[in-house]
Parts: C-alpha cells; structure tokens; sequence
C-alpha cells in the first residue's frame, strides 16, 4: 500500500525537520502544499526555481520520503479576476517545477458551488461551470507544455459536486493532461450511504481511467444530516469495498491520508493498512 500523508498535518516546519517527522510516522510519501508546510520556504508567486524544488525533494528523498504530489488549492472560479490570475499565475508556477520536486502532479479544489449565487441567481452553477472550464483549460495547456498532470478534486458542496461534473469536465476538456484526485468522502452525500456500494462502484468504474492519486479519511453525518470527517473507521465509508476497487482498478495509486490530527495520523495509517492487507482481489 502506498499510503502517504498531507504533509501539512504536522504543522508548519522547516523542510528537513518536517521530513524527518514524516519519516519518524512511518510514511514514505506527502501531499505537499509549500505554503502550509514549510516555515522556512517562501514560495509565493515567482519565487520557485528548478534549484529551490531540487533542494526541497532532495531533503525528503534522503529520508525515504517521496512527493507523490504539490497541494496548490487555488480558487480558479474566483469573481475578483486580479486574485483568479494571481491564483492560476501560482498553479501554473507549480506545474512548471514539479518535475523539479520529483513527482508529477499538482492538485487543487474547483471552488464553492454558491459562489455566484447573488450575481447570477438564476444561473450560478453555469456561471461558475463557464468560468471553471475557462481556468482548466488554462491549467491543462500548461500541464502539457511539462509532461505533468493537473489533479482535479471534486467535492459535494464545490463546482465540480458530482462524478457527472467530472465527467462532463473531461469531455469538454479533452487533454490527457487533467486528471483526477478522487476522495469518495468528499463526494458522498447523505443519500449515497444506503446504498454506499453501487456509488463507489459507479464513480470507480466511470472514472478510472482518470485517476491519478487517491485521498484516504472518513465520513460520517449527524443526526441534522451534517457531514463530518471522523478518523478512518469511525465513519461510515466502506473501506473494505473501496480498496477492493483501487486493488482491481488503480493499484499501487498513491494514496494520502487526511483529515487527521498529527497525533491520530499513526493509528490511522495502522488501521487502513491493516484493511487494506486484508483485502483480497
């Protein structure tokens, strides 16, 4: 099981201590989102260079710890255009260097589905969908000018809120450059959990072939039907059936636990190792 960590879940450290924490934990990957992770690294627009992400990966390969993939959760439906280029400027930057730091992707989130709600009441989820596809397509150019992949996470409440949406944004984009970061406790709503098998079926078997790397917490909702994110086994996701499916469909895919404490992270990892040994394909 390749099971990796954000690595941000440790706190904000200087680049050769939080790779050493990471290792000490037992993982041998991260989710590297720079400006989260590392307090002794200034990586605001402009400032990654070749060197800088070369220094970076090298102090987390010498300790065995690989970057499976670069967090950079931007706003790309932002309705401020200054703050939508500068975010896009920032993604794209990443893209260019994240050969640089050794893998070969770099993630981000599609933005709040309401957020054009007051401006285009009537018509804020096309609003935002014409929007998104305008950054993606963006995105996607650049991601192909570098051999590198633009991850697209969708979540129930964002732009991209169904496995449909995915869908419908690799048809209208169609580069082999986009791919997707597939978390099934974003997607599931309180509905999919009386029959939580044939949605992770659904989304696996439509969607496949477009992931490229895996989030790993948990779901629950309460008794007002909200969603929350306890530790992994103390919600409802069927972890055996869903790594029953990445075994069949996407194995040795890089998987990132999330959603944890630093101090739940090690018993969390157990947990979903020890589930994931059990299952068999």
């Amino acid at each position: 099981m390749k099971l990796g960590i954000l690595a941000h879940t440790f706190g904000k450290q200087p680049t050769a201590q939080l790779a050493q924490t990471i290792a000490d934990n037992g993982f041998n990957s991260v989710q590297l989102a720079l400006a989260k992770a590392l307090s002794d690294v200034d990586s605001s627009n402009g400032k990654l260079s070749p060197g800088l992400a070369n220094e970076i990966g090298d102090q987390f390969a010498q300790r065995g710890v690989k970057i499976a993939v670069l967090g950079c959760y931007i706003n790309p439906i932002d309705p401020d255009p200054v703050r939508r280029r500068a975010d896009i400027d920032r993604f794209k930057e990443h893209l260019r260097y994240a050969r640089d730091f050794g893998c070969s992707m770099v993630a981000t989130e599609t933005g709040g589905l309401d957020t054009y709600q007051d401006t285009h009441p009537d018509g804020y989820e096309e609003k935002a969908w014409s929007v998104l596809k305008e950054t993606v397509e963006e995105l996607a150019e650049e991601a192909e000018k570098w051999g590198v992949h633009a991850a697209i996470e969708p979540v129930s409440t964002h732009t991209l809120h169904t496995h449909e949406h995915m869908t419908r944004l690799f048809e209208e984009i169609p580069s082999s450059n986009l791919g997707m970061l597939f978390d099934p406790c974003n997607l599931i709503k309180q509905p999919h959990a009386a029959d939580q098998g044939a949605f992770l079926r659904e989304v696996m078997e439509s969607l496949y072939q477009r992931m490229i790397v895996i989030h790993a917490k948990d779901v629950a909702f309460d008794a007002q039907g909200e969603k929350f994110n306890p530790v992994p086994g103390a919600g409802i996701l069927d972890y055996p059936l869903f790594f029953e499916l990445l075994k069949t469909y996407k194995p040795h895919i890089d998987i990132s636990l999330e959603g944890v404490t630093a101090e739940e992270a090690v018993p969390a990892a157990k947990h979903l190792r020890e589930v994931w040994s059990a299952v068999r394909v």
